[in-house]
């Protein structure tokens, strides 16, 4: 050190100091994040700027930077609501949201980093405890699902959507009953079940008499018909072609005229 000239003591010093003041002044921000800038001596929290972005920044050491995480997240939120008639149920829901890029600075300066805590936790909560209170359980446990669904969502939407966060999709994961009122429903859904099955064979076996009635009219119509056009006259008709056919063929035969009844011809075949 003492064979060094002066001027490279302070020109290292220097050059050491440089170094500090970049390592405490360089930000990375990851992919799928954003950066809020904070200024100490230039008004706080920039709200009128797009936040920074994905990669490398340097930004002056007596200034701030909050890292949020903008891709869509997931938050599960398990909770005990009250149906219509004040039945204690389990409700476990998950959100999809994301913060709004572009209002990133206004999410921070109003809600802070526990945004999700502090906002959107505590609206789920409220809008389950809502739409849950319009249903009976049996409504819960079966056909309701998927409107409850959409109505949490629908309120929830109402309210976060002036707080700078995106909400995607609202999901009912689990709905538990007390473990009386589900085999009662169960037991209830089941009787229900076998009263349609019994309603249905009975309906199948209506229409199965229905049609073998209305087979059986068509028949005896028929017979009634045909019986009332056949004469006397058209029989013995239809009696002197069948025997003028058989006289013609080629089989042995006696044809002994007039002995039939209706005064018919009397064939008497080898047979």
């Amino acid at each position: 050190m003492d064979k060094l000239p002066k001027i490279a003591l302070p020109v290292i010093f220097a050059f050491i100091v440089v170094i500090i003041l970049i390592s405490k002044s360089a930000v990375t921000i990851g992919s799928g994040e954003a950066g809020v800038l904070y200024k100490t001596f230039g008004g706080g929290v920039v709200t009128d700027e797009p936040p920074l972005g994905e990669g490398f920044h340097v930004v002056a050491p007596w200034n701030k930077v909050f890292v949020y995480e903008v891709r869509q997240q997931e938050v599960l939120e398990q909770m005990n609501v009250l149906s219509s008639n004040g039945l204690d149920i389990k409700l476990e829901a998950s959100a999809w949201f994301e913060p709004i890029r572009s209002d990133l600075g206004k999410l921070h300066q109003e809600k802070g980093e526990a945004y999700v805590q502090r906002v959107l936790l505590p609206t789920i909560r409220s809008a389950a405890r809502s739409v849950v209170g319009r249903y009976t359980p049996e409504q819960l446990y079966s056909s309701k699902r998927d409107a409850i669904q959409q109505e949490i969502f629908d309120e929830t939407q109402k309210i976060v959507s002036g707080q700078y966060i995106q909400l995607n999709e609202i999901l009912v994961r689990d709905v538990t009953l007390p473990p009386t009122i589900k085999d009662a429903i169960e037991r209830k859904l089941k009787q229900e079940q076998e009263s349609l099955e019994y309603e249905f064979r009975l309906v199948t076996a209506k229409k199965e008499a229905e049609k073998v009635t209305i087979e059986a009219q068509g028949k005896a119509d028929a017979n009634k018909i045909l019986s009332a056009s056949l004469t006397d006259k058209i029989l013995q008709d239809k009696g002197i072609d069948a025997t003028l056919k058989l006289a013609q063929s080629a089989n042995a035969k006696v044809v002994v005229v007039g002995s039939g009844e209706s005064g018919l011809p009397l064939i008497l075949g080898n047979n």
